[in-house]
């Protein structure tokens, strides 16, 4: 007999066969999901993850250069902290598996080939009246959201409307052409999209997160790739990498999940299948059975919001910026507002220089169509005077295409309750359940979210539907099991990750 602690409690299991769950997708909401489940579900299981390439951790992603040894960030750069408010679930998650954090800044927009750290640069060079401009949508921003409001405001039963109007609305409001131009290179690379595709919500909150009294930045130490590699290696499941997974369908009691791996097709049944696909990747799995079908169709539909991002990568023998520009990045005022990274701040024994332009929205979408040679070309002429790029030596260029991999509206214009987002056919599909960034705020913090509201359902589901009779009979059991159900974990992060997540 398996005995195995939930919490405080400890239960006897005599099942004669661990309860099995498939997770479709072997990115932070896969990995994250795993993990999770792992600590909470007290009742033997087995797990199994499917990865249709050859390699875990999806969006996060820290390759190496060929000319030099040394990495950059080439999908998710930074992750939110939210501590300040109240408990950070990815920051805890971090510290739990040991790894270093080291915090990033960058207030500088760097417009007109000036540089623009305070109030004081956009008097001086773009005038009063631009600058006070500025100062009142500021203000109306922060009238229109707390940073407590900031932080619950992707709660279903929160504080926004549904999405009936769009940004654009509010930044029609700013009357002076150079301050509007500041604000939207400002947070263009975090939107992802235009202004005239996103909800004022969420545009909103992607200008907050600008101001540190909403939230601040932070990358691993070693690469951020470093979390989904921690997370493998403690989860005990069956990787099955290089196995696409063609369709799902109902089998018996059961989800039947067939793969194909090297052209050879498999069939695996389990009681629960997880889809913990990015948005873009959802519909590449065919969901067999018509009321099955039709449920992820209008899931998919619900969150059918792309937004885009094309990353250029280019070493240089040396990091000659530093003269001028010191911070982790900066805002640049060309590809209609892109983020430029100094990846080489992120080590600080590194002696070669590392941009990374972060193209965003529409830019991102039409340059798609270029080569990687034309991309390094263009990435090198949008480099301003001011950076002074003379005497210094191209070694590498690299770029990473990520179009289509974020959401322009997560949540969707009108959010529906965290239970149905997670669950889309609940009625003779109830052992299906979808994890992701898209259905909160398309952050690394937002999936994590989910993969826990997820993980704590099936460890109740487990607990009060699994376990013998006799020891469901038990009051501390019946009481776990319930409690268990209570306690999903409620998401509270509402933003754009600046990066692909």
């Amino acid at each position: 007999m398996d005995v195995r602690p939930i919490g405080d409690t400890v239960i006897k299991n005599s099942h004669k066969r661990a309860w099995s769950i498939g997770i479709v997708g072997g990115g932070p909401g896969g990995l994250m999901t795993a993990y999770t489940l792992q600590k909470m579900v007290g009742v033997p299981f087995r797990m199994t993850l499917f990865e249709a390439s050859e390699r875990l951790g999806g969006k996060i992603l820290t390759p190496q250069f060929h000319a030099a040894p040394v990495r950059y960030e080439a999908g998710a750069a930074e992750f939110y902290d939210y501590s300040l408010f109240d408990v950070d679930p990815l920051k805890e998650l971090i510290a739990e598996l040991g790894l270093p954090i080291a915090p990033m800044g960058g207030p500088t927009v760097i417009m007109k080939d000036h540089m623009f750290s305070n109030m004081d640069d956009l008097t001086n060079q773009l005038g009063p009246r631009a600058a006070h401009a500025v100062r009142d949508f500021d203000r109306m921003a922060r009238d229109r959201m707390t940073p407590e409001e900031f932080f619950h405001s992707d709660d279903p039963e929160g504080l926004l409307p549904p999405a009936e109007k769009t940004f654009e609305t509010m930044l029609s409001q700013i009357q002076d052409p150079n301050a509007r131009q500041y604000i939207e290179t400002m947070m263009h690379s975090d939107l992802a999209t235009e202004p005239s595709l996103t909800s004022l919500g969420y545009g909103l909150q992607n200008y907050l997160m600008n101001d540190p009294a909403y939230m601040l930045l932070y990358g691993i130490a070693g690469g951020n790739e470093r979390l989904p590699n921690e997370l493998a290696q403690r989860i005990q499941a069956d990787f099955r990498l290089d196995h696409r997974v063609a369709n799902v369908r109902k089998s018996g009691d059961k989800l039947r999940i067939e793969s194909i791996h090297r052209g050879e097709v498999k069939q695996d049944d389990f009681d629960f299948v997880v889809m913990a696909l990015p948005h873009s990747h959802l519909n590449s799995v065919q969901y067999l059975g018509d009321r099955l079908s039709r449920a992820m169709q209008r899931h998919h539909d619900q969150y059918n919001y792309p937004a885009h991002y094309l990353r250029i990568t280019l070493l240089f023998d040396r990091p000659f910026w530093r003269a001028s520009c010191t911070d982790s990045y900066w805002m640049l005022d060309r590809f209609g507002g892109c983020c430029l990274y100094d990846e080489s701040s992120r080590d600080p024994s590194c002696d070669v220089g590392i941009l990374g332009w972060l193209l965003a929205g529409d830019a991102a979408q039409q340059m798609n169509a270029c080569s990687d040679d034309e991309l390094v070309a263009e990435a090198l002429k949008s480099l301003p005077a001011i950076m002074a790029p003379e005497h210094s030596r191209l070694l590498e260029g690299r770029v990473h295409r990520w179009i289509g991999a974020v959401n322009a509206i997560p949540g969707g214009c009108v959010p529906t309750s965290i239970d149905r987002r997670h669950q889309p056919e609940p009625i003779e599909h109830p052992n299906l359940f979808v994890v992701g960034d898209y259905l909160f705020d398309s952050t690394l913090n937002g999936v994590l979210d989910s993969a826990q509201y997820v993980a704590s359902w099936l460890a109740a589901e487990l607990t009060e539907r699994f376990l013998p009779v006799e020891t469901m009979e038990n009051d501390d059991s019946r009481k776990l099991a319930a409690q268990l159900s209570l306690d999903r974990p409620q998401p509270h992060t509402g933003i754009a990750q600046g990066s692909p997540d």
